[in-house]
């Protein structure tokens, strides 16, 4: 029975003024499943990752979330149906903890207080449930953390919110070898749960490394997505720097 992925796109284009960035973009992401976005500087990832997250809507085009044609306004739209963009920034508060982090926006109340007990508990419940043991108390402000723990928190947020697609934008990108692992392995963990994992990377290492098909953008253009075992790290990168590799990609 075939599966139905979280997120399709078919037709995609988006311009900006004069300049059009995405042409004819389609794309899938399926549960339990990692998707590597590939491509150059100016390919047009930022782009689809902004009309993923409801930031810039597309110029026209088809966008499914599990099956039902949506239309996103803003981002707020896009983390009601389950969609957490996890940018390169993070979007955490230095001088808040841990659990203060994974809550922001959304904090529990009980009565007119904050349920503080009750949000450490869920903290700590799916940092163990992600097999997370290095971070210590769930108090400890972010401003004390390293980045592999930065990149835990907010990785563990889009858990902690029940989030089906989870988009990571060059997680691994200012990390050393260690806590690249880390990541990495944190990365396979959402999609054993279940989710539907995009990861935007330039390393081909993580990207082999870990994902299970591969999505490569070309100037705009989507030339191939593929199974991870079925190319190799230099097919990747023919198909990013030219547009294609053999009998993928643009025709000849």
């Amino acid at each position: 029975m075939p599966v139905t992925p979280v997120l399709e796109l078919r037709g995609i284009d988006k311009s900006y003024g004069a300049v059009k960035v995405l042409y004819d973009v389609a794309f899938t992401a399926y549960p339990g499943e990692v998707t590597a976005l590939v491509g150059d500087n100016g390919a047009g990832k930022t782009t689809l990752v902004k009309g993923i997250g409801g930031v810039h809507p597309f110029d026209s085009g088809e966008y499914y979330f599990e099956g039902a044609p949506v239309r996103l306004g803003s981002p707020r739209d896009a983390a009601a149906l389950g969609i957490e963009v996890v940018h390169q920034d993070l979007a955490l508060c230095e001088n808040l903890d841990i659990v203060e982090n994974m809550f922001l926006g959304r904090e529990r109340t009980r009565g007119l207080a904050l349920d503080e007990a009750g949000m450490e508990a869920a903290a700590t419940s799916t940092l163990s449930g992600l097999s997370v043991r290095t971070m210590g108390s769930v108090r400890r402000r972010v401003s004390d953390l390293s980045g592999g723990q930065r990149q835990t928190v907010a990785l563990a947020r889009a858990v902690l919110w029940d989030s089906r697609l989870v988009v990571l934008d060059e997680p691994a990108a200012a990390l050393g070898v260690a806590q690249t692992q880390q990541v990495l392995e944190l990365v396979r963990r959402l999609a054993d749960k279940g989710l539907a994992v995009v990861l935007i990377s330039h390393n081909m290492n993580d990207v082999f490394a870990v994902s299970d098909r591969i999505a490569t953008l070309y100037l705009g253009h989507m030339v191939a997505q593929v199974r991870t075992g079925d190319v190799t790290h230099r097919q990747v990168v023919e198909l990013i720097t030219s547009g294609r590799s053999g009998d993928l990609g643009l025709p000849r």
